[in-house]
């Protein structure tokens, strides 16, 4: 598998990540399934450009685990390039996919890019802006799983995250976190006191060389 480089600093404080834009395309191999995901960087994606480890640590997971996707109904938050999702859609989930406007156009190319030979096996996955604690009751609260890749680094979203994923899990939906643990930007404080406040959480997977947690979470 095709992985990334490894992250010294992947979200630093300055707003313009990225000052030049070029895009690049990596295949990922993940669960038999081969992906094309398009990174276009430039400053007004920031961090939605690329594919960060913990994506496809939680792609890893998936596999490792043997989760059931077929015929699941499944949300991805902060979906960025969307390989987590477009992941569970290739495998019969039934998908939907959010994040912030300025990053749908890059997730839909990737969807388009990614269609397989015989079409869908349940339906396209679905492409929707999502500002967490805004716009959160416009979606329904019917998931099965809520799929999270690195999108826990900025403690002021904090209690908007939690907020949103305690609706969309009013119907008991399990939640999939992965996430790596920057202590700069107070990601251990999210899975230790925020999100403990509506959900039993628990530590399912440990990378200690990439700093890695995945966390899976029920709602109280």
């Amino acid at each position: 598998m095709t992985s990334v480089e490894d992250e010294e600093d992947p979200f630093p404080v300055e707003d313009c990540l990225f000052t030049e834009t070029f895009s690049q395309d990596i295949v990922y191999n993940l669960m038999g399934e081969d992906l094309r995901i398009k990174q276009v960087f430039g400053a007004n994606l920031g961090v939605a450009a690329p594919v960060w480890e913990a994506a496809l640590h939680l792609c890893r997971y998936l596999e490792e685990q043997s989760v059931e996707l077929r015929g699941k109904r499944v949300i991805e938050l902060g979906a960025g390039t969307g390989v987590v999702g477009i992941l569970a859609a290739r495998r019969g989930a039934d998908v939907t996919l959010t994040d912030l406007p300025v990053a749908l156009l890059q997730l839909q190319a990737n969807v388009s890019a990614n269609k397989p030979p015989d079409g869908w096996p349940s339906t396209p996955p679905t492409i929707l802006p999502l500002s967490w604690g805004q716009d959160h009751l416009n979606f329904p609260s019917d998931w099965d799983l809520v799929l999270c890749a690195d999108i826990v680094y900025l403690p002021e979203t904090y209690p908007l995250l939690v907020e949103t994923l305690a609706h969309l899990c009013k119907n008991g939906a399990v939640v999939l976190l992965s996430s790596k643990m920057r202590k700069e930007h107070k990601t251990p404080s999210f899975f230790e006191e925020f999100l403990p406040s509506r959900f039993d959480v628990e530590l399912v997977h440990r990378d200690d060389k990439q700093n890695n947690n995945i966390y899976r979470a029920f709602p109280l």
